[in-house]
């Protein structure tokens, strides 16, 4: 277990961590303030979920919330329990949706949001975010033999997207920009646009490649439909949490850079993203350069 310093020189560290939060080391902090006097308080660690974005965070056949943001979520909460001495902690989990996981973290209901969330210069001004974890972007989902080759045959058309998703707004700015007349059926979450689409509501479906690539292998219905045009927009996804909270922030930022070191970041991609998930699928979707190389930015070894 890691020392926990004290008196004067806890004091003046925690000083340092407010300025430069990813230069301080573990087990410092002695007067806890936000997240984690909340956190050693109560005795909690409220994680937000998803229940169907596969497979960063979703349900298993136990109805379990399990995937790769949960597995770095919990890899936080590890040290967590360090940083406040081997305090022993109940891990409680919340479903969120899109349109609900910034409120909810707001106002202190979860402590961090575990799913696949972009992380962008709009959403900075309501959360903070840990390193990324993901990137990706947005493609258009249509069936096989639809005339439709890129955005620009979207005109008149009807787009299914997930209320309160970068997706809904990237697509949205483009009809108005290009004054295409798109019109939108939205779902609540992935999996009910996914059925708005499937089902013949909607032209063409607008969500995250990686989520959509997930949602076609989980229904094993990639024959019938294909991806088409450009990436519309860059969504670098990672783990939200409360803002203006500098102890915390190390926490999160000594996490990730732990696991990069070790390698164990690049296991736990390779655990969810090309070994064999819980349903027997696999998406077989290695590593990108540019997120290896972000990786190699948190300590990833050559």
């Amino acid at each position: 277990m890691r020392r926990i310093l004290g008196g004067v020189i806890a004091a003046c560290v925690l000083c340092a961590a407010l300025a430069a939060a990813q230069d301080t080391p573990p087990g410092v902090i002695d007067r806890l303030t936000g997240t984690l006097k909340k956190i050693k308080d109560s005795g909690v660690v409220r994680l937000g979920y998803r229940e169907n974005s596969l497979p960063f965070s979703f349900l298993d056949d136990a109805k379990r919330p399990v995937g790769y943001s949960i597995d770095l979520c919990n890899a936080i909460v590890e040290e967590v329990t360090d940083e406040l001495g081997g305090a022993e902690l109940r891990v409680v989990y919340l479903v969120v949706t899109p349109e609900t996981r910034f409120a909810l973290l707001q106002a202190g209901d979860i402590d961090r949001e575990c799913g696949s969330t972009t992380a962008n210069l709009e959403r900075r001004k309501l959360v903070a975010f840990s390193p990324v974890m993901f990137i990706t972007g947005t493609k258009l989902l249509v069936r096989k033999d639809s005339p439709i080759r890129s955005w620009r045959d979207l005109r008149g058309k009807t787009v299914a997207v997930t209320r309160g998703t970068t997706n809904a707004a990237a697509i949205q700015s483009l009809s108005d920009k290009q004054h295409l007349g798109v019109v939108f059926v939205t779902g609540g979450d992935h999996k009910e646009t996914f059925e708005l689409f499937t089902s013949g509501k909607a032209d063409a479906l607008a969500n995250d490649e990686v989520l959509i690539y997930s949602m076609l292998a989980e229904t094993r219905a990639r024959a019938q439909f294909r991806l088409v045009g450009d990436f519309l927009s860059y969504d670098p996804y990672a783990i939200a949490y409360r803002q203006d909270d500098a102890p915390f922030a190390t926490v999160v930022e000594r996490t990730f850079r732990r696991l990069a070191e070790s390698r164990e970041l690049v296991l736990t991609y390779e655990k969810w993203f090309t070994k064999r998930l819980p349903s027997g699928i696999r998406l077989d979707l290695p590593i990108s350069p540019q997120l290896e190389e972000s990786f190699r930015g948190l300590g990833l070894p050559e």
